[in-house]
Formats: structure tokens, C-alpha cells, sequence
């Protein structure tokens, strides 16, 4: 990949202007590489100040590309840095954009556990959800349903036919995956959210939890109610 190419992706990455100084640490071995420069063979500092002046180089480049008449987008050097944004001529038609989209998600901790069982056990019943977390679930998975994060899908053919869940179309957007075989394994996820958070998938640590826990816990405080929430960002206009 070039090096332009890679400052594209970086700058349309970033939620702030990126200073030049970033780049240069971010970017010194590909600079090297594609240049050909013997690393062994230039001091330091001037190394360090070849590679900067190469960045600058490729950076205006991607400037003077982007100013042109066709383009929606810009690359600006603001406060130190250099960040992607659209167009001023194009004010308008974001902005209206912008109120055609759907209001954020917003999830509370406990909906976020609970619909984690639900990507990774689908299809799975409320009960076996409720068994899983040691709590209630009930308020969750109606929130959850509410904002069509999951769907039904029939009913388990055992006793009492329980009604089986699954996340849904709407799941697949919001968290920007094909399908759900594109959720990290059950090892990645392990090393990525720590032990602790691996445990909610273990079954023996589950039944352990769920026999532990008191009866009187009783329901999941609603979502809404809850202090704490995470919300799953939506697209916004870039600054411009």
C-alpha cells in the first residue's frame, strides 16, 4: 500500500487533526521502505527529518487531489494537524442528511451483556439467557426488542415450548457486520475483554454464578433507568 494511501486512511480515521509528528512515528518504516532508504546509513535526525519531509510531500498531494471540483470531501491543516472533513459548498445538503439519520442506539451495560449471550448462543430461549447473566432478564430483552437488536425465531421443541431469540437484520448494521460469523471468536473475544468478561460465556463459571446468586436480586433495572449506558455511535457529517 502507498504511502498516500495510507495517509488517506489514517486522516479519515481519526476523530481529531492529526499532527504531522503522529505520522512520522506511525508511518517511519513503511516512508523507509517505499523510498529505499538505508535506515544504517543517515543519521538520525536527518533520517527523522527526511521521512516528515516526504509525508508533507504525499500529505499536500492528497490536499490539491482533494480540492478538486469533483470531490465532496477536503483535507484541511487545522490546530496542528491535518484532518478529513466535507466540503462547505455541501453544508446543506449533510446537514439535511444528518436529520434523515436514526437516533443513536443507547445501551446500558446489562442490555450489552445480554444481547452478547444472544450473538453468541442464538438461537437461545430467555430463560437460558436469564440462567447465563444469574439475573432476570425480562426488561432487557423487551428493550431490546423494542429497538429490533433481536428477533424471534419459533420455539424450542422441549417442554413449555419457550420462544427461541436471535439478533436480527437490524444487529448486523448497527455493529457493521455481513453476517454473524464475523463476531471475534470466543478466544479473541477472551483476549480482548480480559477474563473477566470470558466468564460470561463459560458454562461452568455460568452455572456457578447463577447458583450463587440470591433470589432476591429479582428483575434487571430497565436500561433506561440505568446511569450507565454505551451507545454504538452513528455516522455523523465530518466537520468541515
Amino acid at each position: 500500500m502507498s504511502i498516500k494511501a495510507q495517509l488517506e486512511a489514517i486522516i479519515y480515521a481519526a476523530e481529531e487533526p492529526v499532527p504531522l509528528e503522529q505520522l512520522a512515528l506511525v508511518l517511519k518504516d513503511a516512508v523507509i521502505a517505499e523510498a529505499g532508504l538505508d535506515a544504517t546509513a543517515i543519521q538520525p535526525s536527518h533520517l527523522d527529518a527526511d521521512v516528515k519531509s516526504r509525508l508533507r510531500a504525499a500529505m499536500q498531494e492528497l490536499i490539491v487531489e482533494y480540492a478538486a471540483p469533483g470531490r465532496g470531501m477536503e483535507i484541511r491543516e487545522v490546530a496542528g494537524g491535518f484532518r478529513m472533513g466535507t466540503k462547505p459548498e455541501h453544508h446543506d445538503v449533510v446537514r439535511h442528511f444528518a436529520k434523515s439519520l436514526k437516533p443513536p442506539v443507547r445501551l446500558s451495560l446489562a442490555a450489552l451483556e445480554t444481547l452478547s449471550v444472544i450473538a453468541y448462543k442464538q438461537p437461545v430461549t430467555a430463560p437460558e439467557i436469564s440462567e447465563i447473566r444469574g439475573v432476570d432478564c425480562g426488561g432487557v430483552m423487551a428493550t431490546l426488542l423494542d429497538r429490533k437488536l433481536i428477533t424471534t425465531a419459533g420455539r424450542k421443541q422441549v417442554i413449555g415450548r419457550p420462544i427461541l431469540y436471535r439478533t436480527s437484520k437490524e444487529f448486523l448494521l448497527r455493529f457493521g457486520l455481513k453476517d454473524v460469523s464475523e463476531l471475534p471468536s470466543l478466544e479473541e473475544f477472551e483476549k480482548l475483554a480480559g477474563d473477566g468478561q470470558a466468564a460470561l460465556f463459560d458454562a461452568p463459571a455460568m452455572e456457578a454464578s447463577a447458583e450463587s446468586s440470591p433470589a432476591s436480586e429479582g428483575a434487571e433495572p430497565s436500561p433506561e433507568a440505568s446511569s450507565e449506558s454505551i451507545s454504538p455511535e452513528e455516522p455523523q457529517p465530518a466537520a468541515s
